[in-house]
């Protein structure tokens, strides 16, 4: 999120990239390794920031924060996850920009959006506000569902999840499998092993639903099948591999707990998703919902098709669709257009009618745009999106204010293009042996 965010959402300046809260602080600073001890497995309400330390709005909020964090101390917990450093947490919790404030109430894995002031007086007020309802429902006897997570008891998820993996069918569910796997190689004796088994249970159920079933968690009995222990060559208990296809398995180096497990599954799940899916600007329905339901939307205006051919088009969308897939844990959408077709969005972001091809990427819920300067390649446009990224690049409001009007228009046939025929001409009662007798 942080390319164009850092532009729009927030001050252009180039900020501090140092964390915004201390240890002095009563803000508690959140990460992967302690969320889930802290925030998920906790009976007290949690208000949670997530920002970016070079974002101008979270440090305008960061005293307010620290300031309602000293107020609600012993009452309600306050705390802030650096989402720049830890991206996959916030990705956890759909974060899509910076700062968010979410509520984790009674069921910690669904929490609120704030959507109050961001002075310390409204945020006190929506804490007090949660707190008064988190109680009744206490009082009511709901749960909220608030044990799920919890060490005791087995731990949580469904043990259904954790899919057992043998000698005879590893190679079939796993290599074959066009989904990611995590695969823990365990001995049933293992004391670590014992203590792993609920985290992993409680993340598999977790990341089946997160990831869409896309990434999988597995176990291996490897006292049993040893074939499969000395293959991935086994030394020690518990190891965990990631495999995807058609490549050589990686160790899995981060933390035993759930909230690791299922931070790692997200980060793997966002670098197999698909691309997303280039479209001409064919109605104003294409360009609405992209860039209203995205959070940036890259509009290209190719040259028209006469001056190119199929070929050289085709090549300037390749370069779009290699930036896309580039950026595609991004939510971003990306559009192109041919020259002259949409006269008046190429006014409204300056192109003019010259300097094809251009591009822009557009925040439309700011109504603000920034245009490539440099070369349409994929080393140009990589600059461009870096540049916004850290906050130097400039940007101008969408003339009107608005989107512009979009023309209908017949979607690209992916052939070269045919100039248009001029009227025949009838000869037949033109004289000319006359003509020939003209002076010029």
């Amino acid at each position: 999120m942080r390319a164009f965010l850092g532009v729009l959402a927030c001050s252009l300046t180039v900020l501090s990239v140092h964390g915004l809260y201390s240890a002095s602080d009563d803000v508690v600073e959140l990460n992967p390794s302690n969320f889930n001890r802290e925030v998920i497995q906790s009976d007290s309400l949690w208000l949670v920031e997530f920002y970016a330390p070079w974002c101008g709005h979270c440090k305008n909020l960061a005293p307010e924060w620290k300031k309602a964090a000293t107020a609600l101390k012993g009452i309600v917990k306050v705390g802030a996850v650096d989402a720049d450093q830890h991206n996959s947490l916030g990705g956890q919790f759909g974060v899509r920009g910076f700062p968010s404030i979410k509520i984790f109430g009674a069921n910690k894995h669904k929490p609120e959006d704030y959507q109050g002031g961001r002075s310390s007086q409204a945020i006190v007020d929506a804490a007090l506000n949660a707190l008064r309802s988190l109680v009744k429902d206490r009082l009511g006897g709901k749960t909220g569902g608030t044990d799920y997570g919890k060490q005791s008891g087995g731990g949580a998820g469904n043990k259904k999840d954790v899919v057992e993996l043998t000698d005879d069918n590893f190679d079939r569910t796993v290599l074959d499998s066009d989904d990611v796997w995590m695969v823990e190689f365990f001995a049933p004796w293992c004391g670590h092993c014992k203590n792993l088994e609920p985290e992993w249970t409680a993340a598999a159920t977790e990341v089946k639903e997160q990831t869409k079933g896309k990434v999988k968690l597995g176990a291996v009995d490897a006292t049993v099948h040893q074939g499969l222990a000395s293959r991935y060559g086994i030394r020690g208990f518990p190891t965990i591999k990631v495999f995807r296809k058609g490549e050589e398995p990686e160790d899995y180096q981060g933390g035993r707990t759930r909230s690791d497990i299922v931070a790692r599954a997200v980060d793997l799940y966002s670098d197999n998703i698909p691309p997303p899916e280039l479209q001409e600007i064919l109605n104003e329905d294409v360009l609405k919902k992209t860039c209203e339901d995205y959070q940036l939307c890259i509009i290209s205006v190719l040259p028209h098709i006469l001056d190119t051919g199929a070929s050289g088009r085709n090549s300037y969308l390749e370069v779009m669709r290699m930036m896309a897939d580039k950026y595609k844990k991004k939510t971003w959408g990306w559009l192109w257009t041919e020259a002259g077709a949409q006269m008046d969005l190429e006014s409204s972001l300056g192109i003019g009618g010259f300097g094809y091809p251009a591009m822009a990427a557009i925040n439309a819920r700011k109504m603000k745009f920034a245009l490539l300067k440099g070369s349409f390649s994929e080393t140009g446009i990589h600059e461009f999106l870096r540049e916004l990224s850290v906050g130097r690049g400039s940007t101008a409001t969408v003339g009107g204010g608005a989107l512009p009007k979009i023309n209908t228009v017949e979607p690209w046939d992916g052939k070269d293009g045919v100039l248009p025929m001029e009227d025949d001409i009838d000869l037949s009662d033109v004289d000319l042996d006359d003509l020939e007798k003209d002076e010029l």
